[in-house]
């Protein structure tokens, strides 16, 4: 298991050619890594090995084990006939997005709910490399780093407020019910979209001008994981997107951040949780707090409760 700050990486081609190289926060997920590679071929699909282990855009830096060495595999996926599949289907509430391996976006479904992407189609015929959606919009991100957004204007469809800072570097875009949140290479994050559930995060803005390493969003509010272990939240205040009451447990140290409906859950690398949000939905975890003060390895959330498992294979539930 990696367990330092930064991981340096090889991304190298089976002819040993070396596609990229550098060093990533331990923090990240292998999305980077994915994006990476794709500058180097645009449009172009690959897998990512790692020995004989294949690595997913969702795999933590901090997962893989170093003792196999620094070097990524970098297997080029087909690019004939293969490149027409469908590789990936995604839903709103009344629309589907599909996405084939050569790149390219096709939609269909309600059109007020984002099957019509005719607005944006030329830019949708090839280099996209992740698309994502809430309940009434999508966004693409492109080889390039540029995002392309359709669907309801109000949930994110229409992002010509912040278009400017979408044209390039942008590394992941993470969406909740009816706003998007976009990481870019410098580590900062742009929002759009409602702003009652995250679209407009002004009121931490100074705080998201760099070292953002992940965002997370529930359905109404989003927080951000920065590279020095803090937490920032913005969004419906009931929702987690006020962390206020926990905010001198969420200044370093924390590791990952899990979701649920309403609430959110730290945990911090002693193996504390931590938790916000609303009280019934998990946001209240003191019940249970004297056995969430160390040991828990995992925690994951559905609609109104949270488990977490500890080091000992223990499970503690709350919500």
């Amino acid at each position: 298991m990696a367990t330092s700050s930064e991981i340096h990486f090889e991304l190298v081609e089976l002819s040993g050619h070396v596609v990229a190289k550098g060093a990533w926060s331990a923090t990240l997920q292998a999305n980077c890594l994915y994006q990476s590679a794709h500058l180097a071929k645009p449009g172009r699909r690959c897998r990512l090995l790692h020995g004989t282990w294949e690595i997913t855009p969702f795999t933590p830096l901090a997962a893989l084990d170093l003792s196999l060495g620094i070097c990524i595999q970098v297997v080029w996926l087909s690019s004939s006939a293969a490149d027409r599949r469908f590789i990936q289907l995604l839903s709103s509430s009344a629309a589907f997005v599909a996405f084939k391996a050569n790149g390219s976006v096709v939609t269909w479904g309600r059109a007020g709910s984002c099957g019509d992407s005719s607005a944006v189609a030329p830019l949708l015929t090839e280099g996209v490399v992740q698309v994502c959606g809430n309940k009434g919009a999508f966004a693409a991100i492109k080889a390039n780093g540029s995002v392309v957004t359709w669907g309801r204007a109000e949930a994110g469809g229409d992002s010509s407020a912040v278009a400017p800072l979408l044209t390039e570097d942008v590394v992941q875009v993470c969406g909740n019910q009816l706003a998007f949140a976009a990481i870019k290479a410098n580590g900062s994050v742009v929002t759009w979209g409602s702003a009652d559930t995250g679209g407009d995060s002004s009121a931490v803005a100074p705080l998201l001008t760099e070292g953002v390493v992940q965002v997370c969003g529930n359905q109404h509010a989003f927080a951000a994981i920065k590279a020095n272990g803090s937490v920032v939240t913005w969004g419906r205040a009931e929702a987690g997107g006020d962390s206020s009451a926990v905010a001198p447990l969420l200044t370093g140290g924390v590791v990952q951040v899990c979701i649920n409906q309403e609430a959110f859950a730290a945990i911090k690398a002693n193996g504390c949780v931590v938790t916000w949000g609303r009280a019934e939905a998990g946001g209240d975890s003191s019940a249970v707090a004297p056995l969430l003060i160390e040991g828990v390895v995992q925690v994951c959330g559905n609609q109104h409760a949270f488990a977490a498992i500890k080091a000992s294979g223990s499970v503690v539930t709350w919500g």
